[in-house]
C-alpha cells in the first residue's frame, strides 16, 4: 500500500487520484510546527466551503487555489512517506532523512566503483575480499550519508525555494544547522573508525577525498559543471578500493576506471538535475541540464560512449576474460536505454531513469567478478 503525507496548506481542497488531505492552516515550518501524519492512499476530507483546486503534479509540490472569490493562492508539500515515517522514533526521523536512509540509490551510486576496483584487484581466478566489500560498503552509506549532511547545509537556504527539496530536514526546519553540524560530526567519526581499518596509503587517499566531498555542494553556484564535480568526488572508490586491497594504485587500471565513472556520473545526474532545471534558474543555480538544453541527449551519448571505452581500457589493462566485455555490452544496452527513452520533462521519468544506474553499476561487477574469476 502506498503512503502519502501533507505537511500543510493553507487552503484549499486537494482533488487528485493519490493520498490528499486538508489542514489548516500551512505552518511556519510544517514538519517542525505541525505533527507530521501519514495517511493511506484514497483519504481525503471535503471542506464544504472550498471547491475544485488542481490535479497532482509530477513533483510533490501542488499549487492549490481556492475557490474564486479568494485571490490569494498558496502550495501544499506532498512527500511520500518511507519506512522512516512508518517506523522509526520521531526523535530519530529528521537525521535519518537527513542521511538519505530512505533513498539508497546515493549509496548503491557511490558503492559501485568501490566494488569494481576491489573485484579488479583480486588475484586473477580469484574471487575477491569479502570482508572489503563489506567494508567498503559500510563506507558508502556512512560517506553518502555525510555527503548529503554537509550538502543540505550548505543549500538550506537554496531548498527551500526549489520544489523537489523543500522538505529536507535542514531546509523545512526539522533540524537546525547546529543538529546537522553535530550530526556530521559523528558520520565522519564513524567514517574515519572505517578508514581507520586500512592501510596507510589507502588512509591518505581517503582523507584526500574529504576535500572534494566538502567542495562539490558549491560548485552549482559557480559552474555549470558541478556533475562533473561529483563524478570526481563520488567515483573516488574506483581509486580506493584498489589502493585497499594493493596498497599502491595500477594507473593503467584504475585510472580508466576513475574516468569512466565520472563520464557516467554526468549521464546519470545530468538527467537527474533535469528536475530542478525551471527551480535552478529562478534560484540561480547552475547544472549540465541547463548546459546542455535541448542538446542533453547529444551530450550524454557522448559522455556514455566515453564511459564504455575507459571501461573497456581498464579490462585490457587489467587483463580482463571475455566475460567482461559481455557485460560492457549489456551496460552499453542499459546505459542506451536510459539517453534514448529519457523524458526530460516528467520529473517522474529523470527520478525513473537515474534510480536504474543500480543495475547499471551492477552489470558492470558481475562483469569484472566473472571476467577476473574465470580469468
Amino acid at each position: 500500500m502506498a503512503f502519502l503525507g501533507i505537511s500543510g496548506v493553507s487552503r484549499g481542497l486537494l482533488q487528485s487520484s493519490v493520498t490528499t488531505h486538508y489542514i489548516n492552516p500551512l505552518p511556519k515550518h510544517p514538519l517542525r510546527d505541525h505533527k507530521y501524519e501519514v495517511w493511506s492512499k484514497g483519504t481525503e476530507l471535503h471542506p464544504e466551503n472550498y471547491r475544485y483546486v488542481a490535479g497532482m503534479s509530477s513533483s510533490l509540490v501542488m499549487e492549490v487555489h481556492p475557490k474564486k472569490d479568494d485571490k490569494e493562492k498558496s502550495s501544499v508539500v506532498v512527500e511520500e512517506a518511507s519506512w522512516i515515517d512508518l517506523y522509526l522514533p520521531e526523535e530519530a526521523r529528521g537525521y535519518a532523512k537527513l542521511a538519505r536512509l530512505d533513498k539508497p540509490i546515493g549509496t548503491w551510486l557511490l558503492a559501485w566503483p568501490c566494488m569494481w576496483s576491489i573485484a579488479l584487484a583480486a588475484d586473477p581466478g580469484s574471487l575477491p575480499s569479502f570482508e572489503m566489500m563489506a567494508l567498503f560498503g559500510c563506507k558508502a552509506l556512512l560517506f553518502r550519508g555525510a555527503g548529503c549532511t554537509i550538502n543540505d547545509m550548505f543549500d538550506r537556504d537554496i531548498d527551500t525555494k526549489v520544489e523537489r527539496t523543500r522538505l529536507r530536514p535542514i531546509a523545512s526546519g526539522l533540524l537546525t544547522p547546529l543538529q546537522g553540524l553535530q550530526f556530521l560530526g559523528l558520520q565522519l567519526a564513524l567514517g574515519l573508525g572505517i578508514l581507520l581499518q586500512l592501510n596507510n596509503y589507502s588512509r591518505v587517499l581517503g582523507a584526500l577525498s574529504l576535500l572534494l566531498v566538502f567542495s562539490y555542494p558549491l560548485m552549482k553556484r559557480f559552474t555549470f559543471w558541478p556533475q562533473a564535480f561529483l563524478g570526481f568526488t563520488i567515483n573516488w572508490g574506483a581509486l580506493l578500493g584498489w589502493a585497499a586491497v594493493k596498497g599502491s594504485l595500477e594507473p593503467a587500471v584504475v585510472v580508466p576506471l576513475y574516468l569512466s565513472g565520472v563520464c557516467w556520473t554526468l549521464v546519470y545526474d545530468t538527467i537527474y538535475a533535469h528536475q530542478d532545471k525551471e527551480d535552478d534558474v529562478k534560484v540561480g543555480v547552475k547544472s549540465t541540464a541547463l548546459r546542455f538544453g535541448d542538446n542533453t541527449k547529444l551530450w550524454l551519448t557522448g559522455f556514455g560512449t566515453a564511459s564504455m571505452g575507459l571501461l573497456a581500457l581498464s579490462g585490457l589493462s587489467a587483463d580482463l576474460g571475455w566475460q567482461y566485455y559481455a557485460s560492457l555490452v549489456a551496460a552499453s544496452g542499459q546505459l542506451g536505454w536510459q539517453i534514448g527513452t529519457a523524458d526530460f520533462s516528467s520529473r517522474a521519468d529523470c527520478s525513473s531513469k537515474f534510480v536504474s544506474n543500480k543495475w547499471f553499476g551492477a552489470i558492470i561487477f558481475s562483469g569484472v567478478l566473472l571476467g577476473r574469476t574465470f580469468q
